[in-house]
């Protein structure tokens, strides 16, 4: 079964323990969701951009947390 999982960082790139801990997901859909509902605790617990991995490879990122960001 392919698991999809974000990596958790601050804006220089560093990965960072996210405030809230994710499971490993079984679809981008339901990972994307996920991070839809909790980027502001994420964001407020020290995240600034996440990347979604499907196994090792990354499909995509960094996404700021940040609703300024364009």
């Amino acid at each position: 079964m392919t698991a999809w999982t974000w990596r958790f960082e601050k804006a220089d790139g560093s990965e960072v323990q996210p405030a809230v801990q994710p499971e490993e997901f079984t679809t981008q859909g339901d990972a994307e969701s996920w991070v839809g509902e909790h980027w502001r605790a994420l964001m407020e617990g020290g995240a600034d951009q996440v990347r979604l991995f499907e196994e090792t490879t990354e499909i995509y990122g960094p996404m700021s947390l940040h609703a300024d960001a364009s």
